[in-house]
């Protein structure tokens, strides 16, 4: 089955590039990334802070059933217009990986049809190609899909 959210890395860059394009009026799919409930829900994961502003900041937390860590990661949010961009960094918690940069663009398609476009910046090439030898497609392919069934229930 083909996936809809599509993870392109061009050789010898320190980019990554997601596209994908959703069934959701912008408004709901940009909701979606703002609203602290909602991103549980999709992502799977708690929000501990999500200070949607300029210069804000964020934090997730996945744990087990025992409350044990799994997942922990947070940022800065350096810009956020409502339903057209959000730029901030992301760095996960006890892992290799440093900070790395997140341009978030939300563009309307027609009404009812919208498109996600996020841009990531890493330090090197190096550290982009871990995250891709990583199952990251997947993975984001798979929060997407549930970001669609959740989201596409609200009211417009």
């Amino acid at each position: 089955m083909e996936q809809k959210t599509k993870v392109h890395a061009e050789d010898g860059g320190q980019e990554l590039f997601i596209t994908r394009e959703f069934d959701l009026p912008l408004h709901l799919l940009f909701k979606a990334y703002v609203e602290p409930r909602l991103v549980e829900q999709w992502m799977g994961t708690k929000v501990l802070k999500l200070d949607n502003k300029k210069h804000g900041s964020w934090r997730f937390q996945t744990t087990d059933e025992k409350g044990n860590i799994l997942f922990q990661a947070g940022g800065v949010i350096h810009d956020i217009v409502p339903n057209q961009r959000i730029i901030r960094t992301f760095q996960m918690e006890h892992a290799p990986f440093e900070a790395q940069l997140e341009f978030m663009d939300f563009e309307e398609l027609t009404g009812n049809t919208s498109k996600l476009t996020v841009q990531i910046v890493y330090r090197s090439v190096a550290v982009r190609d871990q995250m891709l030898a990583m199952p990251f497609a997947y993975g984001i392919n798979m929060a997407h899909n549930r970001l669609q069934k959740i989201i596409e229930k609200l009211d417009p």
